[in-house]
């Protein structure tokens, strides 16, 4: 719709958590290595976590990228509504293990044979989980005990665990202690900088093919800087709508006041305006996270009109 009229191969600001527009700041570099490292030393249990929009399953997706590239066996749960005995189906089969519905005994004793079976020619089993907050404390407490399968020296099966703030308040639940104090690396996303954002943008750009003329005014980023707040989700909220908007009107560059228009009509607000300091505790309000599904709607018609 608006690629040619400002020089770009693909849609910069999708909303889909793609790892090759991963922007790679101090925190996510941070995280990767956290990560990468605890995998590669078998340390068990490794925590992400960050604040909503700001990454998370786009940073899970570039790691995902790496494991594959080593040829790691890796399970993948990106629903967690799930109860124990469909988690455990679940993970099976993203292992590529054969068997359904068996009894939780069976799946278990299957499970550790096969990790015994990598372990012996020193491959690693690694089992991610997103969105790990919406996990009920019965199946943390089981994912826990999967920590049991281990040789006298190391873990047979490595665990990463990815969700909101609200995942750490969970992991403080007495029932959990034992969870919480396996728990040997942690590693969180954050809300970027003024310039950060600057950064990601003209990265984004750059990478969907931006023939390097400038498709924003300095005056336009700093806006979507005090609007997005420096959440990466709805910094891509605003650029999106503010590149169909401009090339509806025909505007190249992309003028402040364009983004002016599009945080209103999302009933965006700034920290100044509400008399608060942007922090790292705060979250989008539920228009905004009501808006962003809504943008996932409008780009895939977009998508299916070009």
């Amino acid at each position: 719709m608006y690629k040619k009229f400002f020089g770009l191969r693909e849609n910069p600001f999708n909303v889909n958590p793609d790892p090759r527009f991963l922007y790679q700041t101090r925190e996510t570099q941070e995280a990767l290595a956290c990560l990468t490292y605890g995998i590669q030393r078998r340390r068990g249990f490794v925590l992400l976590t960050g604040e909503v929009g700001t990454g998370k399953t786009t940073l899970i997706n570039k790691f995902l990228d790496w494991l594959r590239g080593e040829r790691v066996a890796t399970a993948f749960i990106f629903n967690p509504r799930l109860d124990v005995n469909q988690f455990l189906d679940c993970m099976m089969a993203d292992f590529g293990i054969a068997g359904d519905s068996d009894p939780k005994s069976r799946i278990l004793l299957r499970l550790n044979q096969w990790l015994l079976e990598r372990y012996r020619v020193r491959e690693t089993a690694v089992l991610i989980v997103d969105e790990a907050h919406n996990l009920s404390l019965e199946v943390l407490e089981e994912i826990r005990l999967l920590t049991n399968l281990e040789t006298s020296t190391e873990k047979l099966l490595q665990i990463v665990l990815s969700g909101q703030p609200e995942l750490k308040h969970k992991l403080n639940h007495p029932q959990l202690r034992q969870l919480r104090q396996r728990i040997t690396l942690r590693c969180n996303t954050a809300r970027l900088t003024a310039e950060e954002t600057q950064g990601y943008i003209s990265e984004r750009l750059r990478i969907a093919g931006a023939d390097g003329g400038p498709v924003f005014d300095p005056d336009a980023v700093a806006t979507v800087f005090r609007y997005s707040r420096g959440i990466p989700r709805v910094i891509n909220l605003l650029c999106e709508h503010a590149l169909i908007t401009a090339f509806a009107e025909g505007r190249r560059p992309i003028p402040a006041s364009t983004i002016e228009t599009v945080a209103h009509e999302f009933e965006l607000v700034t920290a100044e305006s509400t008399g608060a300091q942007s922090s790292s505790d705060e979250k989008p309000t539920p228009h905004v996270v009501e808006s962003l599904q809504n943008l996932a709607v409008l780009m895939d018609r977009l998508r299916r009109s070009e």
